[in-house]
């Protein structure tokens, strides 16, 4: 009897652990759907980025990496609505409570056992061992689409190792001034490549003056939260965690060279533009010369510096660093509200625009240099003596709306993505 009262209790004790486990377990995949659905039903699907008919959306997995604020969570929850089913879908951040106690490899096999195939995760690289877990989920679950995103482009490329070969990942910039005037103006505007650009084949009827637009996009309108009353205030976060908190977690830095590091940002974005002597900006913010070529890299990846190359390194290659430019105009603007230097304006705007669609390199002659081609960027009142006698070389002019010959408006340049 005693034996059997044991068996009995310990049989009971078991079956309550079990039940008291699946309780939790249904409360919290109920959480993490319930969550879902809601970030769902508010997705807007009126605009739809650039990058996102450049993906391959019926790979296996595939990351989508960029600075943070331009729209990578957005995009992934407007391809959901646009395309798959919640019932077999789910969208979970890396940094949400429910993996404290649990893996990725644990929710997906939940996942895949629910009869789930579309898993999302955002924020992958919050969440320890990311690439490694992702590559045994790839090799264990064929049946479940994996994508996921990555704000500090940092970790992402660090991980990307462990996915060589099975993840194709997306680098996406923030808004064109042809998605600005989408997005916040509700025009619907065509991209033009460079070489219509040139022919200045550029026709926007909707617009009879797009200066006003134009001053409007380089200050806020290169992000899409530039709409909110809070604007100035999300970039100013947007900066601080990528300088604070990304780049010191990634390269284990201190907090005092952190601090260092956004000092370095500062300079830079106050500078016309910044030409680099190495030894001069260690000195000046208190670092070894011989880590700052790292440091300059880690501030170029994390998406608020550009470094403009010489052509020696070849196409996407690693030429010598000519100039160092703030990522883009609207962190000019937030870094130096009080007198930003326009010629920098000018040039970060041509740059920025330009490098997702084509190599650009700096030009011995003038400013760029993009193939054969050389650009020389100015005022309206900007000459042809830095590039006279060359067959393709043009004067790009701030301050007109339209051009002739070899002389093309900045804000065409907007219109590349």
């Amino acid at each position: 009897m005693h034996y059997k009262s044991a068996e009995n209790s310990n049989f009971l004790h078991f079956y309550s652990a079990i039940c008291v486990y699946l309780q939790k377990y249904i409360l919290i995949m109920d959480k993490l759907y319930e969550s879902f659905n809601k970030l769902l039903k508010i997705t807007n699907t009126d605009f739809i980025r650039y990058k996102y008919a450049e993906i391959n959306w019926d790979s296996h997995m595939l990351g989508l990496v960029g600075p943070r604020g331009i729209g990578k969570t957005t995009m992934f929850l407007q391809h959901i609505k646009q395309n798959l089913h919640p019932k077999d879908t789910l969208y979970v951040s890396a940094d949400n409570i429910y993996f404290t106690e649990n893996s990725l490899i644990d929710l997906t096999d939940k996942f895949s056992k629910q009869g789930g195939k579309h898993l999302f995760i955002d924020e992958i690289h919050k969440y320890p061992n990311w690439s490694r877990e992702l590559k045994q989920i790839y090799d264990t679950y064929p049946d479940v689409q994996i994508r996921f995103t990555g704000s500090s482009i940092l970790d992402i490329y660090k991980g990307t190792a462990d996915l060589s070969r099975r993840a194709p990942i997306y680098d996406m910039q923030g808004l064109s001034f042809r998605e600005y005037l989408n997005m916040f103006h509700h025009m619907n505007i065509p991209v033009y490549t460079i070489d219509e650009i040139l022919e200045h084949k550029v026709e926007i009827p909707q617009i009879t003056h797009p200066l006003p637009l134009f001053i409007e996009y380089l200050q806020q309108g290169y992000y899409p939260f530039g709409k909110d009353k809070t604007f100035e205030i999300e970039l100013d976060q947007v900066i601080n965690q990528t300088m604070e908190i990304d780049i010191p977690q990634y390269a284990n830095m201190n907090v005092s060279t952190g601090r260092k590091l956004k000092q370095l940002l500062m300079i830079i974005s106050q500078s016309v533009p910044f030409k680099p002597v190495l030894q001069k900006l260690a000195d000046m913010i208190g670092v070894s010369r011989n880590y700052l070529a790292d440091y300059l890299l880690y501030i170029e990846k994390a998406g608020m510096i550009a470094q403009l190359r010489d052509d020696t390194g070849g196409i996407r290659g690693l030429g010598k660093v000519e100039k160092i430019y703030i990522d883009n105009t609207n962190l000019i603007y937030a870094l130096g509200r009080e007198s930003p230097n326009i010629g920098n304006i000018r040039e970060t705007f041509f740059y920025n625009q330009m490098r997702v669609k084509q190599e650009i390199t700096s030009s011995k002659i003038s400013d760029f240099q993009i193939g054969e081609r050389t650009f020389e960027i100015g005022g309206k009142n900007k000459g042809q003596k830095q590039i006279e006698g060359l067959p393709k070389g043009y004067i790009v002019k701030d301050d007109i709306e339209s051009g002739y010959a070899n002389i093309i408006p900045l804000w065409h340049f907007g219109m590349n993505y």
